[in-house]
């Protein structure tokens, strides 16, 4: 009995500051989803009544108004699609460029952080004008392609510092045995590094989908047309100068989220484990 409970894992011991901080998170990020939910379910006549906060009929008709007038499939479908893609070209640049820079040591390696995270800093904003201007001239402006581009290149540096760590994560013991054996160096990094380091891409590639997935400012400024925009967009769309439809806009706000919430259910143990390591390393 006594080696039984010498082998048990000891229990996590719940400070008071944590659970203090676990309830203020709580209340600052359940409030508002709590409020956007309840908003969704009521009449118009409801949302600035005060005795129906919380005492109300409740009703789907916001929801039913959303499906059939508000173009969401196609928005929804157009959100998929810049999100994906810009999910493929920024890993197909970040894995190479962060297994280059966990490998190569040297003042290079540190010229070259110091500039992503520069680059990381730049505000979305700044970069509107010029990549309009850009995107006139090669034919990119109303196109998908030109925000799939836009993202990819906001996201990249942002990519590539999360992949480095978990590249250095690697041994470089198994790329020498590898190399042993007569393999190459694309086939080591296929065969063994980038196997070991999955969880990193994964890791990755859920972040920079999330991230563009709620893809705004490129969206409004380089599709022309309004039918074109992804749910980012159609959200702000609801918002007019002869006022708010508020059951509208939190139902149309409560769809739009969850395909989030359930990418981040499927993968919260990966993200904590990824995020964890990077922190470390």
């Amino acid at each position: 009995m006594t080696a039984l409970t010498a082998t048990r894992r000891p229990r996590k011991q719940r400070t008071p500051v944590a659970f203090a901080m676990r309830i203020v998170l709580f209340l600052v990020y359940g409030i508002p989803i709590l409020w956007i939910v309840l908003t969704s379910l009521k009449n118009s006549s409801d949302v600035l009544s005060d005795s129906a906060a919380f005492v109300f009929a409740p009703t789907l008709d916001a929801y039913v108004t959303v499906f059939q007038t508000s173009g969401l499939l196609q928005a929804a479908g157009q959100s998929f699609i810049i999100a994906a893609s810009t999910t493929v070209l920024t890993l197909a640049v970040a894995i190479p460029a962060g297994y280059a820079l966990a490998r190569v040591g040297g003042r290079i390696t540190t010229i070259c952080l110091g500039l992503l995270i520069v680059l990381q800093m730049v505000p979305q904003t700044a970069t509107v004008i010029p990549l309009f201007q850009l995107f006139g001239q090669w034919g990119l402006l109303d196109n998908t392609l030109g925000v799939i581009l836009a993202d990819t290149a906001l996201l990249i540096p942002f990519a590539i510092i999360l992949m480095r760590p978990f590249f250095r994560a690697v041994p470089e013991a198994l790329e020498e045995s590898a190399a042993i054996d007569g393999a190459s160096t694309w086939r080591s990094f296929f065969s063994v590094v980038l196997p070991v380091a999955r969880n990193g891409v994964a890791t990755t590639g859920t972040l920079v989908f999330l991230l563009s997935w709620g893809e705004f400012l490129y969206a409004v400024n380089f599709l022309l047309s309004p039918g074109s925009y992804p749910l980012s967009a159609l959200l702000a769309q609801q918002v007019s100068a002869f006022g708010i439809n508020w059951p509208g806009l939190m139902a149309l706000a409560v769809i739009t989220s969850i395909p989030i919430l359930v990418l981040f259910a499927l993968t919260y143990r990966l993200l904590r484990e990824g995020l964890t390591l990077g922190a470390v390393k």
